[in-house]
């Protein structure tokens, strides 16, 4: 028990109104300046700092105060009272307010900790993540991690009012052979088997439309056993959903429904009552991806039909090949000579940057200010060819247009990835901006070259549309979903779609996919044969939360959004897990480790 009583107010609580009444206030020490017979402390709680002054003359043991250093854990008891004008700090919340202390009491003394809180956006990551109980002190982290918490309230209360209900799924389950990489669980009782971490509830979440549940939602952990990137992490959070007898249109208007209000709710942000949906092959041809940011231009222009002829063989080899194309971005005003931000070493080292891509090179051509052509390629073509070109991507003086030869998925992997990276060169996209569209008209498959057979875009549960059916067998690359997804400034911030609640249907996608009847059986026997007993027409949605906070947090980096996140290789600095285990743990599971080869 501590010989100070209960807590009256949080740091920032206090107001003008309450100065004069005698407040307790308990949180970290986070400055302390001393002034020999006057000692002031910044005092911190989650909601942040509010002055604290230890006055010889006025406490009871000034000795104690005395003692008081950086993270200290105080309580104090005092008088709020106005700060004089001169020690006004406009840059504080309770800037001109000060507890004048009459009691304090040393709740945890502390070292000296391995970095100023007040300082933590100078110090390397790994230090930071190595000690996040600390880094989890900054004003930033405390905010984000409010702001988390609030909009998990605020996605709960939407479900709630809109019929709802909300049902926790197994995180022990079935290995899928569909999607990323499973983390697998050993079982102790049945030798030799697992249990693999749920990617998403998706089955699950079926399977409750089939019982009847009609409305669900889940704020779901999910796992993948993938490489990381800025946001991507091992283990991450969705919002979960799904909705029986509903059109595509219906889930669509709930899930932005949704959207729009944390996003009004938790960040100000006033989305626009409507969203422009744009086919997959539209977004693809225009921007070469699936979630294009629309914020800025640079948009891809096809020169195929211009170029099968033109007498340069690596354009005209790239539209011999099947699925091959040539197409270009005009970077406007990118190599004007009175703001020049493309320089010839800036071209060359692209022409580099984009064999990451796979693409072999990039050919260019610059538009001068006198009109004059500069290029390696111009020589291999007729003028009428080169007229024609420019004549499409609108060409200027200013202008330099970048060029990419090959099959159209290399070719639209490199120039939307190019585009993304020079609007950050040119400073072209607006930060304050969100930019919301719905992907729609997915293919239902995609080619593996590694697989050598037909993949599903999403999974194998989309409902295909109708009208593709009958080029199920003949043709799958022509079928298209029920898919959509929902991009916020390029990137997919939820995608779901209509699924498949006819059996013989969903026998023909697996068939499409190259799974036998025994290997159905196997791997989605549990599922399949559910659906022998009365399936509704449902679909759904999920969200990636961690992304949403990233948004309104203004963040690019997922480790920012999660209290306790994972590095490069997957691992925790804080705990140094993953880790060996006792040799008896695993001979428990009948395992035996063996060197990785």
């Amino acid at each position: 028990m501590t010989k100070i009583g209960d807590r009256t107010n949080y740091c920032t609580d206090v107001t003008e109104n309450d100065i004069g009444k005698t407040v307790t206030v308990k949180g970290w020490a986070a400055k302390r300046r001393d002034f020999g017979g006057l000692i002031f402390v910044d005092l911190r709680d989650r909601t942040g700092i509010l002055q604290v002054v230890f006055d010889a003359s006025k406490i009871k043991d000034f000795a104690l105060a005395e003692k008081v250093r950086s993270e200290y854990v105080l309580a104090i008891t005092g008088k709020l009272r106005r700060r004089s004008d001169e020690t006004i700090n406009a840059n504080l919340k309770t800037g001109t307010l000060e507890v004048l202390a009459s009691d304090l009491e040393i709740l945890a003394t502390a070292d000296t900790p391995p970095f100023a809180i007040d300082d933590a956006d100078g110090v390397n990551e790994m230090t930071r993540l190595k000690y996040r109980y600390l880094d989890l002190r900054t004003e930033k982290m405390t905010e984000i991690l409010r702001l988390r918490s609030e909009m998990m309230y605020v996605a709960r209360d939407y479900f709630h009012r809109n019929g709802f209900w909300e049902v926790e799924t197994p995180y022990l389950g079935k290995s899928t052979p569909e999607g990323a990489r499973d983390y697998l669980v050993p079982s102790r009782i049945k030798n030799g088997a697992f249990y693999a971490l749920p990617q998403s509830p998706q089955l699950y979440k079926q399977l409750l439309m089939l019982a009847g549940t009609d409305r669900y939602f889940q704020i779901a952990r999910c796992f993948r056993d993938e490489d990381l990137r800025a946001n991507r992490q091992p283990e991450f959070t969705q919002i979960d959903m799904e909705m029986s007898f509903v059109t595509q249109q219906q889930v669509m208007s709930t899930a932005y429904g949704l959207v729009r209000e944390i996003f009004d709710k938790c960040g100000g942000v006033k989305l626009p009552e409507t969203v422009r949906q744009m086919p997959y092959d539209e977004a693809m041809r225009r921007f070469g991806s699936d979630k294009p940011d629309t914020r800025f231009g640079l948009e891809i222009t096809d020169i195929s039909d211009l170029v099968k002829d033109c007498g340069f063989q690596v354009f005209e080899r790239a539209v011999g090949m099947k699925g091959g194309s040539v197409r270009l971005i005009n970077a406007k005003g990118f190599v004007d000579e009175d703001n020049l931000i493309l320089s010839r070493r800036d071209i060359d080292a692209l022409g580099e940057w984009v064999k990451t891509y796979k693409a072999k090179g990039l050919a260019w051509i610059s538009v001068r200010k006198n009109g004059e052509l500069l290029s390696s390629i111009t020589k291999f073509m007729s003028k009428e060819t080169v007229d024609a070109i420019l004549k499409r991507a609108d060409a200027k003086p200013g202008d330099i247009l970048l060029f990419c030869a090959d099959k159209d998925e290399v070719v639209f992997k490199t120039l939307g990835a190019l585009r993304l990276h020079l609007a950050e060169i040119g400073d072209l996209i607006d930060k304050s901006k969100f930019d919301v569209l719905w992907i729609v008209d997915f293919p239902m498959f995609e080619w593996s070259d590694e697989e050598k057979r037909y993949m599903a875009m999403h999974h194998p549960f989309t409902m295909p549309y109708e009208a593709d059916l009958k080029y199920l067998e003949s043709d799958p690359a022509r079928v298209r979903a029920a898919a959509y997804d929902l991009v916020i400034n390029g990137e997919e911030s939820g995608g779901g779609s209509l699924r498949i609640h006819d059996r013989e249907l969903q026998k023909r996608i697996f068939n499409a996919l190259g799974f036998t009847d025994a290997q159905i059986e196997e791997r989605f026997g549990f599922f399949v044969n559910a659906f022998n007993y009365g399936a509704p027409p449902h679909g759904g949605l999920a969200f990636g939360f961690d992304r949403l906070v990233m948004m309104l947090a203004g963040t690019d980096n997922i480790k920012d959004v999660i209290a306790f996140p994972k590095i490069q290789n997957a691992s925790d600095m804080m705990t140094q897990a993953p880790a060996a285990v006792d040799k008896k743990q695993t001979e428990e599971l009948g395992l035996k480790i063996v060197e990785k080869i």
